[in-house]
């Protein structure tokens, strides 16, 4: 179905003479998510409301211990402070947001007594308005109430500049937020908003927080203390290593956690955390399982754990570096005054992006888990772009670099003019990733190219350490790897990552989420017209227009779309891994059966 035919079949739903559920029902079957065919088709009564397993617990706690592996230790506890996944779902333990997507990508209230719509007057038609009440009884962990101060002071906190938190994009768009009663707020919007919950993913206290709003944001005890609302309260942290929770009495949903204790235990490899689980049983849950699935199909044999695959919009990537790691511009690499001497030239990129072998990667390495793919946005299946392809031919990069002037000389390295194609690639310390650059190293020797391989250990690579040169958002390499998660439906704060008013800086002490300093403007004008933009037809074609020039101007090199592998002991029940959300948005819910 393309855009001519979804416009009109829209246009027949909303006139009445196209059958609305049978109309979704196709929508679905073309795999799109519920929130998806409810934003084309328009708002109709009701909303979602959380998903309940057939278990009830008699009472809070009394589960015992829930042990879980992080094989990316968490360096801080504030979620709007967090680099990567590890903090964030560490954070997740004890902060809660307004609101959380299941694995069909559907809302799910947290902090929110309902859902907004248009019906139940939540949501201004015109999108510049959305009502949110707020569920009452919600205690924080210092037994303090949870109010609407609370919602407003979190996008006061996130929009100071000299807070430098990492979630700020999400909150841009938001205007002023009005008090209506203690437990009522009314976000108003600088302009239409057509996805109103992409902010406020996690609340937290007025009260712990406010002296430390700004500058000071770094100094906050509350940083590896978190005071939450969460199922679990703080027990213990020890950065890049452990942390420990309890479960908290005063939490808002009857009968809930089941655990009394959590361990979230981070380092060491994946590996080593996939047999934890599904051989000898050790843990519960073991997150991002980036281990070879032939290695893992062997474990399962053990019958202890079992492999989980969410789908979602994960995406492992290779990022190249506009800007010069070895020159220094004011105290700063990889300074955005300072354009990197061969990665500029789209030659050298487009010859790299031919010698990344996805096929090889997918099948020798991920298996199950992991999809080749020429596209950085690839779900929901509505934002897909069919116009991309990706090709594996060491011959048609040394065609495209001979015909760029890019000669072999004596030693066997290309080099034009003094440049010469001789790159540090770098990622985090983990075997397929240590194997998908071993593939790309040998493809580039056999060309010209020499590329150094840089393996960083995670809680370095990972970290949001302004002073530590080793961070993926310092990028003091030519290349480097990682996958991004998108976190929502949405894919508006997906697409973010190559604006230019978030390039990673020194002035923003590495908080900008595009490392790879690349600028255009016709990009930022489509990212911002998607923020704005209502009609969900022309909304798609913005984003399927933004992968585009992504791939065709190869500021990356999307190899694997990714589902989200997790190890789950055969007792553990509830987990329902969502692949739009963080591993832990329905930990209230998890259990283990005896």
């Amino acid at each position: 179905m393309d855009e001519q035919e979804l416009a009109e079949s829209l246009r027949r739903v909303r006139e009445g003479s196209l059958d609305r559920r049978q109309f979704a029902r196709t929508l679905l079957g073309l795999g799109l998510t519920a929130p998806m065919v409810a934003e084309l088709l328009g708002p109709r009564p009701g909303h979602a409301q959380a998903r309940r397993s057939a278990f009830t617990p008699a009472r809070r706690g009394g589960g015992g211990e829930l042990k879980t592996l992080w094989w990316q230790a968490p360096t801080i506890l504030n979620p709007h402070l967090a680099t990567g996944a590890k903090d964030a779902d560490a954070s997740r333990i004890f902060y809660e947001g307004l609101v959380s997507f299941d694995p069909d990508g559907t809302f799910v209230p947290n902090l929110t007594a309902e859902i907004p719509t248009i019906e139940n007057g939540g949501v201004a038609r015109d999108g510049l308005s959305v009502i949110v009440k707020l569920k009452k009884g919600v205690q924080w962990h210092d037994g303090k109430p949870f109010t609407a101060e609370d919602v407003v002071f979190t996008w006061e906190y996130v929009m100071d500049p000299a807070t430098a938190a990492t979630t700020s994009g999400a909150y841009r768009d938001i205007a002023r937020i009005d008090t209506l009663d203690p437990h009522t707020v009314k976000i108003v919007y600088k302009s239409p908003n057509p996805f109103w919950a992409k902010a406020f993913g996690n609340v937290i206290p007025k009260h712990v927080f406010a002296p430390f709003k700004g500058a000071r944001s770094r100094e906050a005890p509350a940083n590896l203390k978190p005071v939450g609302t969460g199922p679990y309260r703080f027990v213990d942290f020890r950065p890049g290593d452990l942390v420990r929770a309890e479960v908290f009495p005063g939490y808002h949903e009857t009968h809930w956690p089941f655990f009394d204790r959590l361990e979230m235990k981070g380092g060491g490899d994946a590996v080593g955390a996939a047999r934890a689980v599904i051989q000898t049983g050790e843990y519960d849950f073991a997150w991002n399982m980036q281990v070879e699935d032939d290695v893992l199909r062997r474990m399962e044999q053990g019958g202890k754990g079992r492999l989980d695959i969410a789908w979602g919009g994960s995406i492992e990537q290779i990022l190249f570096n506009f800007s010069d790691p070895l020159k220094e511009v004011d105290g700063e690499r990889s300074s955005v005054k300072a354009p990197h001497p061969f990665m500029t030239d789209p030659a050298v990129r487009t010859a790299l992006s031919l010698l990344v072998d996805r096929a090889a990667i997918q099948e020798q390495i991920y298996g199950r888990h992991g999809q080749a793919s020429a596209n950085y946005l690839n779900a929901p299946p509505a934002f897909r772009s069919r116009n991309t392809r990706w090709e594996f031919s060491p011959e048609k990069a040394a065609k495209v670099l001979d015909d760029a002037g890019w000669r072999r000389s004596g030693d066997g390295l290309r080099a034009k003019g003094d440049k010469r194609l001789r790159m540090v690639f770098q990622t985090s310390i983990n075997a397929p990733r240590q194997k998908t650059q071993a593939i790309v190293k040998q493809a580039a020797a056999k060309i010209g190219i020499e590329l150094e391989v840089k393996a960083i250990v995670p809680a370095v690579y990972f970290s949001t350490d302004p002073a530590n040169a080793d961070t993926l958002a310092h990028f003091s390499a030519d290349l480097q790897m990682y996958s991004l998660v998108n976190g929502s439906p949405d894919p508006q704060l997906f697409m973010q990552p190559f604006v230019s008013w978030e390039i990673a800086q020194k002035d923003n002490k590495w908080a900008g989420r595009n490392s790879t300093r690349w600028r255009n403007d016709e990009y930022d004008r489509m990212y911002k017209a998607a923020e704005t933009e209502m009609d969900p037809v022309k909304r798609a074609a913005l984003f399927i227009r933004m992968n585009d020039m992504l791939v065709q101007n190869v500021v990356i090199v999307p190899f694997l779309w990714r589902g989200t592998a997790s190890a789950v002991s055969n007792k553990l029940r509830g987990t329902d891994i969502s692949g739009w959300d963080l591993t832990f948005w329905n930990l209230a819910h998890w259990y283990r059966e005896p």
